[in-house]
């Protein structure tokens, strides 16, 4: 078990600026803002880093350690990767924690068949980098097997949960990581950063450890495993403000663009596989943007004109509600949908 001590070396090795005795290529009237050792180590040699304000170097400090804490206890430990914003600054945050050496977790996809064309797009262009290893379960095999059916509304986020848990088994991942945070959504906001669940993936509150002092304990039996949140006290404003800091490329639908959308339950749709506008919805061609990326049928766009990160900064520093709870129907389903789905095995 980590120790108090321990922990705040961690901390404080993953926070520490060089000096001009540890590093020739520092001048003296650096910033005094704590920089990770990785933005030095060569992990995005090619981009101009801007100091990070210190609370965003207090938050990127924590999720190293967490990311190193789960290197060092778990033998098989994956990283849930959609592509979307959260899971692309987990993996930023591995590729600092670990560099230069490769990202020692594999990313995983559950591809329900109705993602945004974008967003696997730039999930591919991810998984072409050499330092990171990219295995998709698609929901379409099971349905095609019978192992799960089509739902009457078309969507098929819901039907993630038995795909995650089987590849989760079938793989052996002892740990899961994944940009889940606790502003997103109620459900979430009660969650651990080292959450145990049982062998079906089920979430049981009773059962959560206390993490104290930023201690975290990865104990768990054979057969369960623990799905870990390295960004969990994060914000949206934190992540995007990181985003533009570090630099990070997101797919191009978070920003402002033309597309065609129909209105369906007070969200913006957009056509696809999995469906379009039934009589009475009009689809028209309106300036969107998206705040999270899911299943298409789910995810609904928000009308703005933010074409540049600083313009999505603004707009979400203005926003009286989070991303999820404004374009995700797969959450409005019940009061505690999400909940449900997490104790039945959901990230």
């Amino acid at each position: 078990m980590t120790t108090t001590a321990e922990t705040a070396a961690n901390r404080a090795a993953a926070t520490a600026t060089p000096t001009a005795d540890n590093n020739p290529t520092t001048t003296k009237g650096a910033s005094d803002v704590p920089v990770s050792t990785e933005a030095q180590s060569g992990a995005t040699d090619s981009r101009q880093m801007k100091p990070l304000s210190p609370h965003l170097a207090d938050l990127e400090a924590e999720a190293i350690e967490i990311l190193r804490e789960v290197a060092g206890q778990f033998e098989r430990p994956a990283l849930l990767f959609s592509g979307g914003k959260d899971s692309v600054v987990v993996l930023e945050l591995a590729k600092r924690a670990f560099a230069p050496s490769p990202v020692p977790f594999e990313l995983v996809h559950v591809d329900t068949g109705h993602n945004f064309p974008e967003v696997i797009e730039f999930r591919d262009k991810i998984a072409a980098d050499p330092r990171v290893n990219l295995h998709v379960a698609l929901v379409q095999d099971w349905i095609d097997s019978g192992a799960i059916q089509e739902r009457p509304d078309g969507t098929r986020n819901p039907l993630q949960t038995v795909p995650l848990v089987e590849t989760i088994q079938n793989r052996g991942y002892d740990a899961v990581l994944g940009g889940a945070r606790r502003d997103e959504e109620k459900a979430r906001a009660k969650e651990r950063v080292f959450s145990v669940r049982d062998s079906f993936g089920g979430w049981n509150p009773r059962r959560q450890r206390p993490e104290l002092w930023g201690l975290y304990n990865g104990r768990h039996q054979v057969g369960e495993n623990i799905r870990v949140f390295p960004i969990s006290n994060w914000t949206e404003a934190d992540v995007w403000d990181y985003i533009r800091d570090r630099d990070v490329e997101v797919p191009a639908i978070y920003y402002s663009h033309q597309r065609e959308v129909f209105e369906r339950n007070g969200m913006w749709l957009t056509p696809g596989e999995w469906g379009g506008p039934k009589e009475g919805e009009e689809l028209v061609t309106k300036t969107v943007r998206y705040r999270t990326v899911g299943d298409m049928s789910c995810t609904g766009a928000v009308l703005s004109e933010a074409t540049t990160i600083e313009d999505v900064i603004d707009e979400i520093r203005t926003s009286t509600t989070t991303e999820r709870g404004a374009t995700r129907a797969d959450d409005k389903l019940s009061e505690s949908s999400m909940e449900d789905r997490k104790k039945e095995g959901y990230f």
